[in-house]
Parts: C-alpha cells; sequence; structure tokens
C-alpha cells in the first residue's frame, strides 16, 4: 500500500492527532502546547489530505509523474522550513522581550519566505501542467479565494457591529490556511465536473 493512499493518510492522522492530544495529558510538564498544537494540527491536515485523495478521482491530475515529483519535493522542503522557522521564530519572541522593534520584526516575518517558496512550487505546478488541469485550478483557486474573501468580509462587517470580536492577527494569520482548505474543497467539486 501507497503510503498516499488514503488509508495510510488517515492512521498518518489519527496518530498525530492522538499524540497532540495525548502527550500533554501523560506529560504535562515535557509538552509544549505548541508542539501539541503542531501535531494536532499535521493529524488534521494529514486527515483532510486523505478525505481529498478518497474522494478526487483519478482523473483530476493528470500531471506527468517527474512534474509531481517535484511539486511534492518543492512543498515538502517549504513547509519542512516553514515548520522549523516557525518554531525558532516563536520561541525567540516569547524569550526575548527587549528586542529592538526591527529586529523583532525580522524575526516575526521569518516564516514568511518558506511560505513564499511554497507558493512558488505551486505557480510552477499550475504553470507546467496542461491546460485542463489549468482550467481545474484556476477555478478551484478563484471560487477558494472569493469564498473567504467573502467570508473574511463579513466578518468584518459582524466586528464593526460589534457582534463577534477576532483580534486583527488571528484573522490575518489564518487566511492561507483557510484559501488552501477551501482550494482543496473547490478542487473536488471542479474536478467532477471534468469526468
Amino acid at each position: 500500500m501507497k503510503a498516499s493512499h488514503p488509508a495510510v493518510m488517515l492512521g498518518g492522522a489519527v496518530l498525530c492527532a492522538g499524540l497532540g492530544l495525548g502527550l500533554p495529558q501523560l506529560l504535562p510538564e515535557r509538552i509544549p502546547a505548541l508542539v501539541s498544537g503542531l501535531l494536532v494540527g499535521t493529524g488534521l491536515g494529514l486527515g483532510f489530505a486523505a478525505l481529498l485523495r478518497w474522494r478526487l478521482p483519478d482523473s483530476c491530475d493528470v500531471a506527468t509523474a517527474s512534474l509531481r515529483r517535484r511539486y511534492t519535493r518543492e512543498m515538502l522542503l517549504a513547509m519542512g522550513a516553514y515548520v522549523v522557522v516557525l518554531l525558532a521564530s516563536i520561541t525567540v519572541l516569547r524569550r526575548v522581550e527587549d528586542m529592538d522593534p526591527l529586529l523583532r520584526a525580522l524575526v516575526a516575518l521569518l516564516p514568511v519566505p518558506p511560505i513564499a517558496f511554497a507558493l512558488r512550487a505551486i505557480v510552477r505546478y499550475i504553470r507546467d501542467v496542461d491546460e485542463l488541469q489549468q482550467r481545474i485550478e484556476l477555478e478551484a483557486v478563484s471560487i477558494a479565494t472569493a469564498f473567504v474573501c467573502l467570508l473574511y468580509m463579513a466578518g468584518g462587517f459582524l466586528q464593526l457591529a460589534k457582534v463577534i470580536d477576532v483580534p486583527a492577527g488571528a484573522a490575518m494569520i489564518w487566511v492561507f490556511p483557510l484559501v488552501c482548505f477551501a482550494y482543496g474543497l473547490a478542487k473536488v467539486a471542479v474536478s467532477r465536473r471534468y469526468q
């Protein structure tokens, strides 16, 4: 069974989420909340990927094997670097309080370049697939960004009406993951239309 098989991915999702939820209970002083959160987040991401793998039609992605390998390699490197740099950035920002504001800004922005490399991998992938796949990707990205823009704007109206109170930093940091999540769901719907 391949590592990308939905059952294997779902097993990894359950394992990661279970470790993220269980380890702090077993070793409360030894497992930081950040590690627990990363494990739970990884589990949720793997679970979502398993769902997509299970629901996407086989003909959904017609990219060549070499193109898929390049994309996977670039994404894994970018996201691995993102996790490492994010952990380092958060650790430094929490431990060093009396840092110069410019240096503090630079440390806070350290996770941005790895995300830029992930976006570069996505753009290169879309640029190099055939026209039908490009159309599927474009429609899925368009639907996802329109949905997230609408959701963000609705949240802004609710915030102005003092119905909700979401900190701006929390709202901003979740835009990109929400676009990725919505893109995955939109790609399932769009792909089925082109079967």
